[in-house]
C-alpha cells in the first residue's frame, strides 16, 4: 500500500458481507477490525491507537465486542484482510479509496509543519522562501516530498521511511529529530505526528501548511471507514454510528493531537 493510500495513514472499519448484504445483529458476532499491529498513533496490538478507540466506540454502539485481524499495513493489506474475509471493517481510509466501499467521512485533516516553538517559524506554504535555508524532514514519496522536489529543494530535504521496525526506524523519529535539532522542521501528514508532538518535553509548534498534490489538488483529505464492496447495508449501519457519535469521535481525535480541518459536511 502506498503512502498516499495509507495517508495519513489511516485504517477503515470493514464488516463482513452476506449474499443479501450484511446486517449487523448484536450478540451473534464480533465487530472484526482489519488493523496494523504496530502503527501508533493509529493502531497497535495493545489497543493504544486512536483507531482502536474509535473501533471500540463503534462496537459499543452496535451492541457487540471487537476482535482484530492483524496485518502490517503494506502492499496487499486490503487483499490479505478485508478481501480475504478475515475482518470486516477498516477504520481509516481516504474517502474515495477504490479498493473498498467507503462510508461518509468522519474527519478532515491536512499536512503540518512541526518546529521548535522557540524559533518562531510560521510557514504556511511550500513557497515560503525561508524553507530553502532550512533542513526539512519529510516522509519519502509523500506529497510534501514530491512538491518540495519540484521546487528545487532536494539537498536540504531529509527523507524518512513510513515503514517502521520499532528499533532503528520508529514512528516518532521525525518529531524527535526536530527536538534534537537534526532537522529544522518536519512537513508531514498531521494525524501521523500529532500524538508524538504531545509526547515531547520541549514545546513544539504544529501548524497547518498548504501542500499541493502532484495532481494539482490540495493535500487536505477527508477520512472514511471502509467495508467490502458488497456490504451496502452494513455501510449504512456504520454511517449511522458515525453520525450519532461524531462528537465522541472528534474528542478521541483531539486527544491524540489530530489536526482537524473544519468541514460543514462533518
Amino acid at each position: 500500500m502506498t503512502w498516499q493510500q495509507r495517508c495519513v495513514v489511516f485504517l477503515c472499519l470493514i464488516l463482513a458481507p452476506t449474499l443479501a448484504g450484511p446486517v449487523w445483529a448484536a450478540d451473534t458476532k464480533e465487530l472484526r477490525i482489519c488493523a496494523d499491529p504496530d502503527n501508533l498513533p493509529f493502531s497497535n496490538q495493545q489497543l493504544q491507537g486512536f483507531e482502536n478507540h474509535i473501533a471500540a466506540l463503534v462496537a459499543r454502539e452496535l451492541g457487540t465486542s471487537v476482535s482484530y485481524a492483524w496485518q502490517p499495513q503494506r502492499r496487499g493489506f486490503v487483499r490479505g484482510t478485508l478481501e480475504a474475509e478475515r475482518c470486516d471493517l477498516i477504520i481509516g481510509v481516504p474517502t474515495g479509496y477504490d479498493l473498498v466501499l467507503w462510508t461518509k467521512p468522519y474527519y478532515r485533516s491536512t499536512f503540518v509543519v512541526v518546529s521548535r516553538k522557540e524559533r518562531g517559524l510560521h510557514i504556511a506554504s511550500l513557497d515560503d522562501p525561508s524553507l530553502k535555508q532550512l533542513r526539512i524532514g519529510v516522509h519519502q514519496n509523500s506529497p510534501a516530498d514530491i512538491m518540495l522536489g519540484s521546487r528545487g529543494m532536494v539537498h536540504n530535504v531529509v527523507g524518512y521511511s513510513i515503514w517502521y521496525d520499532g528499533k532503528e526506524r520508529y514512528a516518532g523519529e521525525i518529531v524527535e529529530d526536530v527536538v534534537a535539532g537534526k532537522i529544522d522542521v518536519a512537513i508531514v501528514w498531521g494525524p501521523a505526528v500529532g500524538y508524538f508532538v504531545q509526547q515531547q518535553s520541549e514545546v513544539l509548534a504544529m501548524e497547518p501548511v498548504a501542500v499541493p498534490r502532484p495532481d494539482n489538488g490540495s493535500a487536505v483529505y477527508t477520512i472514511s471507514m471502509g467495508v467490502r464492496e458488497a456490504d451496502e447495508q452494513f455501510k449504512a449501519q456504520v454511517e449511522e454510528v458515525i453520525s450519532k457519535k461524531q462528537v465522541e469521535i472528534r474528542q478521541i481525535l483531539e486527544k491524540y493531537g489530530v489536526p482537524l480541518i473544519a468541514d460543514k459536511g462533518l
